[in-house]
C-alpha cells in the first residue's frame, strides 16, 4: 500500500526555515517566497491536489491560513519555489493576510516559536466548487470533505 508523501529542499519537518519564506510586512523584511514542495505516491482515486500552509500558533481563535491552492491537475507533483502568483494550473485562493497567494511567516515579534503545516491533499475531485471569494475556513472544509490522503511538513519559526 502507498502513502501519499510530501518533501521539500526548502523546508523540513521540526526545523527553522529559511527567512526568505517568510512575510515581507508587519515590521517584517522577509522575502515571501514560497518554497519547493514535492510528493509522490497518490492514492488511487486522486483526481487532483491541493496545497496549504496553517500556523496553528497564531496569537487568533482561529490560527491563521497562509497560503490554499486548490485544483492541482492529478498529473502535478511538484511545485517550485517562488511558484506562487506565477501557476499555470491550481488556483491560489485568498489568504488570512486578504490576498491571494503565498503569504510567508510573521509571527509577532517575541510570541515564540510557530509552527507552519504544508500540507499537500490528495483529493477525489478535479475541482473545489466554491467561490473565488471563498473563505479559508470554508477552503478547508471542503478540502477535508474530498481528501482521499494528506501529508504534512511541519516547519518552524520566530522572530
Amino acid at each position: 500500500m502507498s502513502t501519499l508523501q510530501l518533501t521539500s529542499q526548502d523546508i523540513h519537518e521540526g526545523q527553522l526555515h529559511h527567512k526568505q519564506f517568510s512575510f515581507n510586512g508587519f515590521g517584517h523584511d522577509g522575502d515571501n517566497i514560497s518554497p519547493q514542495l514535492a510528493w509522490y505516491n497518490a492514492p488511487e482515486g486522486t483526481k487532483s491536489f491541493a496545497i496549504t500552509c496553517f500556523d496553528p500558533d497564531a496569537p487568533t481563535d482561529c490560527g491563521f491560513w497562509h497560503w490554499q491552492v486548490i485544483n492541482i491537475p492529478a498529473g502535478t507533483t511538484e511545485l517550485a519555489q517562488g511558484i506562487s502568483g506565477h501557476l499555470s494550473a491550481g488556483l491560489e485562493m485568498r489568504n488570512d493576510y486578504g490576498f491571494k497567494g503565498f503569504g510567508g511567516a510573521c509571527p509577532p515579534e517575541g510570541h515564540g516559536m510557530h509552527r507552519y503545516q504544508f500540507t499537500v491533499w490528495a483529493l477525489s475531485t478535479e475541482t473545489l466548487a466554491i467561490p473565488d471569494d471563498a473563505s479559508c475556513a470554508l477552503v478547508s472544509f471542503m478540502l477535508h470533505g474530498s481528501a482521499l490522503a494528506k501529508s504534512t511538513i511541519t516547519a518552524i519559526y520566530q522572530r
